[in-house]
C-alpha cells in the first residue's frame, strides 16, 4: 500500500534532546551536546544532526548558534507532534481524562474539498469519523477526521466512543509525519452549540489539518472546532531561525476551507 513508514534518525535525535530539556537534565543557559558527540551516540552522520537541532531551534528551545554551540533557551513547554495530531494525544499529554461521543462513522464519496485534501478524485470513496471529545468531562472539540477508505477502512467497525483513531491506525503501521495547520476564529452554529454546551455564537477555534507520510502521500484531512474558551496557544522563536508559524490577515467573512492553498 505504500503508507508504512518509518522513524527517521533525525527525529530520534530531536526527542533524545527534547527529553533532556523538558526533564531539565539541560538547563536554560546550558549547551547542547556537541554534534560530535551526538554522531558517536546515535552512529550517525552530521546531517541527521544538524536536522534534529534544526528542529528545536525552530521549536524556540535553543538559540541560534551561529558558529558556536547552541544554548537552551527559556522556553515554555511545546506540544509533541501527535498532541497536534490527535487530540487523545493532546489530552494525555495535558493529563486530562479524554472522553468522546461518536457521531457518525461511514463511507462517503469525497466531495471537492476533501478530494483536493487528500489528493483524491471527486466522488472516490473515503471514510469520515465525526465525534465530541470531552476533557475532564467538558465538551471540548468536535473533530471530522476524513482517511482515504484504503487507509479509513480499519476504523469502521470502531464501537468505544473515547477509541484513539490514530493508535488503531498505528497499529496498522500507518503514521502521519507531517502535518499543515490552518485555525481561524468562527462563531458556534445552533448545531455546534448544543453539541460543546456553550451559547450560539460563542467563539471557536476552527482548524483544519492535513497529513502525509514522509513519502509525501496524504493519508488524513481533518477538521476540529475548539470551545474558544478552552484553548489557548503558545510560541516561541528565536530569530534567525525558521518560524514555522504564519499570521495572515483574511477579508472579513472568509469562511473556513476559503483559504486557497495553504501557503497563501
Amino acid at each position: 500500500m505504500g503508507i508504512i513508514s518509518r522513524r527517521q534518525q533525525h527525529e530520534e535525535i530531536a526527542e533524545y534532546l527534547q527529553d533532556l530539556i523538558q526533564s531539565g537534565e539541560l538547563a536554560p543557559g546550558d549547551p547542547l551536546p556537541s554534534e560530535a558527540e551526538l554522531c558517536e551516540k546515535f552512529d550517525s552522520s552530521r546531517g541527521p544532526v544538524r536536522q534534529a537541532v534544526a528542529t528545536l531551534r525552530a521549536d524556540g528551545l535553543i538559540s541560534s548558534g551561529r558558529g558556536r554551540r547552541s544554548i537552551v533557551l527559556l522556553a515554555p513547554s511545546t506540544s509533541s507532534f501527535d498532541a497536534l495530531l490527535s487530540a487523545s494525544a493532546l489530552m494525555k499529554e495535558q493529563g486530562r481524562t479524554s472522553g468522546g461521543k461518536i457521531l457518525r462513522i461511514a463511507r462517503e464519496p469525497a466531495d471537492d474539498r476533501t478530494a483536493r485534501a487528500l489528493q483524491l478524485e471527486q466522488g472516490d470513496p473515503v471514510v469520515e469519523v465525526e465525534r465530541v471529545r470531552s476533557a475532564d468531562g467538558v465538551p471540548a472539540v468536535i473533530e471530522r477526521l476524513v482517511f482515504p477508505f484504503k487507509i479509513g477502512e480499519r476504523l469502521l467497525a470502531m464501537s468505544e466512543d473515547n477509541e484513539s483513531v490514530h493508535e488503531i491506525l498505528a497499529q496498522h503501521g500507518i503514521n502521519a509525519d507531517n502535518a499543515v495547520r490552518i485555525g481561524q476564529i468562527t462563531t458556534a452554529t445552533a448545531e455546534q452549540a448544543t453539541l460543546l454546551e456553550i451559547e450560539e455564537g460563542a467563539p471557536l477555534w476552527h482548524v483544519e489539518l492535513r497529513a502525509s507520510t514522509f513519502q509525501g502521500e496524504h493519508i488524513e484531512y481533518a477538521e476540529y472546532d475548539f470551545r474558544g474558551d478552552m484553548m489557548r496557544l503558545v510560541m516561541s522563536n528565536v530569530r534567525g531561525g525558521p518560524v514555522p508559524v504564519k499570521f495572515s490577515i483574511i477579508d472579513p467573512g472568509t469562511q473556513p476551507g476559503d483559504y486557497g492553498e495553504y501557503n497563501n
